[in-house]
């Protein structure tokens, strides 16, 4: 099972990738990122953290499908954003936005945005409105997230270019106990 294409330069380029989000709690810190990866399904992979560059015409496909894909031990490219505290009552989010044109020959981009005391829409909005800033950069659209902005829409229209928005965002409280929470959302690249 090939994770990649190689294009005719002999690069590796996904070709599909999949959205997963995750909470964990535990006494100990490293377990709580543990079960946040465990909740998002890829605790059984071998994660290779990457920067934020969607490739031209990478299919998103569902987790489900995602997970169908992989084996034990797999190794697998993300773009990872994690929260992680153990105060009592603290709101924690992580979310990772993404941005993709219409036009399959032009690349997107995806964000990692985590933070403390934002609700998981707020969180998941910037981030997706940062994805959208980063893309509208490149193609040479003079871009203002505050005015361009639509809550309910997945699709915005930017001067003639269209471009599909999305986020997958994971907020928690921290236990009130102390325990270590830790909140994670990835984007995770695939054949």
């Amino acid at each position: 099972m090939s994770i990649f294409t190689i294009n005719t330069m002999g690069m590796y380029i996904p070709r599909r990738l999949f959205l997963t989000k995750g909470m964990g709690k535990h006494k100990e810190k490293l377990t709580s990122f543990e079960m946040a990866l465990r909740d998002a399904g890829i605790a059984g992979l071998n994660l290779v953290r990457v920067s934020s560059i969607v490739p031209p015409a990478c299919k998103l496909i569902s987790k489900a499908e995602g997970l169908k894909r992989v084996l034990p031990g797999q190794i697998v490219f993300v773009v990872l954003s994690e929260n992680t505290s153990n105060e009592p009552h603290r709101l924690i989010a992580a979310s990772v936005g993404l941005a993709i044109p219409k036009n399959e020959q032009q690349h997107g981009y995806l964000s990692e945005h985590h933070s403390f005391g934002q609700s998981e829409k707020v969180a998941g909005d910037y981030a997706e409105d940062l994805a959208a800033y980063m893309l509208a950069t490149i193609l040479g659209v003079d871009f203002d997230p505050n005015k361009s902005y639509d809550a309910k829409k997945e699709v915005w229209k930017i001067s003639g270019h269209v471009v599909t928005t999305r986020n997958i965002t994971q907020s928690a409280t921290c236990d009130k106990k102390g325990l270590w929470t830790t909140v994670l959302a990835a984007a995770v690249f695939l054949d």
